[in-house]
């Protein structure tokens, strides 16, 4: 006899009654780009649905999300100064510490995540201070100004903290930066596996982070490198991280599963902007059904093993399960 396994799909409730991945709402994190001025609400031309926007309209924004049940948000900041250390992040009253206040202030129920590094910050669009010798990025130098960045994050009444700039050791320095001062309770979400990729273009558009010179490719890891890829998540583990991620997420499923099956710790993947406009434009030229495509992704990052998924997508996303 042969299994009939069309039994379990023939009605519409027991194929949900059986169906193994779930999303909710509780899933998602929302990135937010915030800029100096006011009443600015610029879309980004790469990236349709996503903007720039002054702090008034992020509050907005805010607004909207717990409408729609979407509590978390990631943080990033585009000055209007920038130099070759990215002082403006180190600053008390930085782009991002009054962004976290106000936010605070009006929705003390939205959880934040900022994203901790200086790309965004330095004229040179590199993730710290570089390095004359070598051109690139000194990493101790930059884990020094990584520690004064994220007591700027913490005192302002973050979350969690999310630092993206691949240094070696920046687990440890932030961990034991926030123990020393006072914050214990302040969990980190390590970019813990965060390849060198291709699919970050649209992202420099938005954030106005393009390296003037060369890439990431000496403190980012190769895509091409799977072990490498494991050990990177499993040093975080080990630094004190409380959460690992593997970005970017579409291309990179087998280090998602990798990674699941050697930590317990959570698992993050960030949908980054590059996976967001191909499904995008492809909606928009009707080569696809958007938003069947789109939940068939989101499926696919949980089916692989993450519990937090960081998207662009993610209104939406929780729009279609608030109207189901």
């Amino acid at each position: 006899m042969f299994k009939r396994f069309r039994r379990l799909r023939i009605n519409e409730t027991l194929r949900n009654l059986v169906q193994e991945t779930v999303l909710t709402p509780d899933d998602f994190i929302y990135p937010l780009f915030v800029r100096e001025g006011q009443n600015i609400k610029t879309e980004v031309a790469s990236m349709p649905g996503v903007y720039q926007m002054s702090i008034d309209e992020i509050l907005k924004e805010c607004e909207y999300l717990v409408s729609i049940n979407l509590k978390s948000i990631i943080l990033f900041g585009i000055p209007d100064t920038k130099d070759s250390v990215g002082s403006e992040c180190l600053c008390e009253e930085s782009i991002i510490a009054r962004t976290i206040k106000a936010i605070k202030a009006k929705f003390p129920q939205m959880f934040i995540v900022t994203d901790l590094c200086f790309c965004e910050y330095t004229d040179h669009g590199h993730c710290g201070i570089l390095d004359p010798k070598t051109g690139s990025v000194d990493n101790d130098k930059t884990l020094e100004i990584s520690a004064q960045q994220v007591l700027v994050h913490a005192r302002a009444g973050v979350d969690m903290i999310a630092p993206s700039g691949m240094m070696d050791g920046i687990i440890t320095t932030l961990r034991n930066t926030l123990d020393e001062n006072g914050f214990r309770n302040l969990p980190i979400m390590a970019y813990s596996t965060k390849f060198a990729s291709g699919y970050y273009g649209p992202f420099r558009d938005v954030a106005e982070s393009t390296p003037s010179f060369g890439d990431r490719r000496t403190y980012q890891m190769n895509p091409a490198n799977r072990l490498e890829a494991i050990e990177e998540s499993l040093e975080d583990e080990k630094e004190g991280a409380d959460i690992l991620m593997v970005k970017p997420a579409l291309a990179f499923l087998d280090i998602v599963r990798d990674i699941r099956n050697q930590t317990n710790l959570p698992l993050c993947v960030y949908n980054v902007s590059g996976e967001y406009a191909m499904l995008k434009h492809a909606g928009a030229h009707g080569l696809i059904d958007y938003e069947r495509v789109m939940m068939e992704t989101m499926i696919a990052f949980k089916r692989a093993g993450a519990n937090i998924i960081i998207s662009y997508h993610a209104k939406e996303v929780c729009k279609i399960l608030r109207n189901n």
